[in-house]
């Protein structure tokens, strides 16, 4: 994404930008093997904070940053349903069909590697 400055922060993984509705969506996509699910959401605010400021005075939009941490254990962020709302996809997502879908996806670029 180019910015006028230099930012230090990752790429996010979506940008979604909305010009009719002026708003900007970050989106930064996630598998923990762990349970830290909450300490990595918080950091991936805190990491998109720099980069939010910049895009906001660039293109003068509202930008929301939003977490998709998906854990092979139970262990989802409160506001995992709130954020799959705010991409407005349509239809009802299960969240165990997301984790599975996701441990197999990632389960499936480990066997390339490793083989």
């Amino acid at each position: 994404m180019q910015t006028d400055g230099t930012i230090s922060t990752a790429k996010p993984d979506v940008v979604i930008h909305d010009n009719e509705e002026g708003t900007c969506m970050l989106v930064d996509v996630e598998i923990q093997g762990d349970r830290n699910v909450f300490k990595k959401e918080a950091g991936t605010f805190l990491n998109y904070k720099e980069l939010t400021i910049e895009i906001q005075s660039m293109w003068t939009v509202k930008t929301k940053v939003i977490s998709v941490i998906l854990a092979e254990t139970e262990a989802i962020p409160k506001a995992f349903r709130k954020y799959l709302n705010n991409l407005h996809l349509p239809g009802r997502h299960d969240i165990k069909e997301l984790q599975k879908r996701s441990m197999l996806s990632y389960a499936r670029v480990l066997w390339a590697v490793l083989m």
